[in-house]
């Protein structure tokens, strides 16, 4: 399913996240609003509580953002079972905030794409054409290594290069001892410099005016 709900976290990105975005939006939405031009407010559109907490995927995320009539190109860009975002929202200027959370550093080390076949060679198609057009030289296939983040940074390629003003937001919680996450942003940091030095990514790549990197603290959510 392209709308998938979700419980109520109790531990981890899930539950911060969810806490952010429902009971305390102020603490994503002040760094938000000082880094995007011109934006003065923040509609959240996804994890809500009064809708489950879904998470979007797919087409359905598109109809979130309001951009359904790119259905047609997603499919040929993206197999089904493409992202499925933390969190969703727009600006009062028309922005696009496509969200990732994370808490801990290990969740950034996700798995290697399980697609096959067909899929799998959309997949690899579609992280090439990006890979090349950002003019990353990877030490590693973008399908094996840091395969989460690379298709977050396709789909925010797809978007822009679809016209639409889309912004990829990393999340990154400090403070949570339950997960043994980073105290500070630059635990964070560092591990973003590894990420980008394995993709083959320089600091100032096409994409990097249009992400974003957020450092919440869960002490400010509890």
């Amino acid at each position: 399913m392209s709308r998938v709900e979700q419980p109520a976290g109790s531990r981890g990105s899930l539950k911060w996240i969810q806490r952010a975005v429902n009971l305390h939006p102020r603490v994503l939405d002040e760094p938000l609003l000082t880094q995007i031009p011109g934006a003065r407010e923040v509609e959240w559109l996804s994890p809500l509580a009064s809708d489950s907490y879904a998470e979007y995927r797919d087409g359905a995320f598109l109809d979130r953002i309001g951009a359904s009539e790119l259905r047609p190109q997603l499919a040929q860009f993206w197999p089904q079972r493409g992202p499925q975002w933390d969190a969703l929202a727009r600006t009062n200027c028309g922005d696009i905030l496509l969200v990732e959370a994370k808490a801990h550093v290990a969740e950034m080390l996700s798995p290697a794409t399980q697609a096959r076949s067909q899929s799998l060679a959309s997949i690899e198609a579609s992280l090439g054409q990006v890979a090349s057009a950002l003019g990353a030289k990877a030490k590693s296939p973008w399908t094996e290594s840091f395969y989460q983040l690379a298709n977050r940074l396709a789909h925010l390629w797809f978007l822009r290069q679809a016209g639409k003003p889309a912004w990829l937001v990393l999340v990154n919680f400090v403070g949570d001892s339950d997960m043994n996450g980073p105290t500070s942003p630059r635990e964070w940091e560092a591990a973003y410099l590894v990420a980008g030095h394995v993709m083959g990514l320089g600091k100032q790549h096409a994409l990097a005016r249009w992400i974003l990197h957020l450092y919440p603290l869960v002490s400010d959510l509890d």
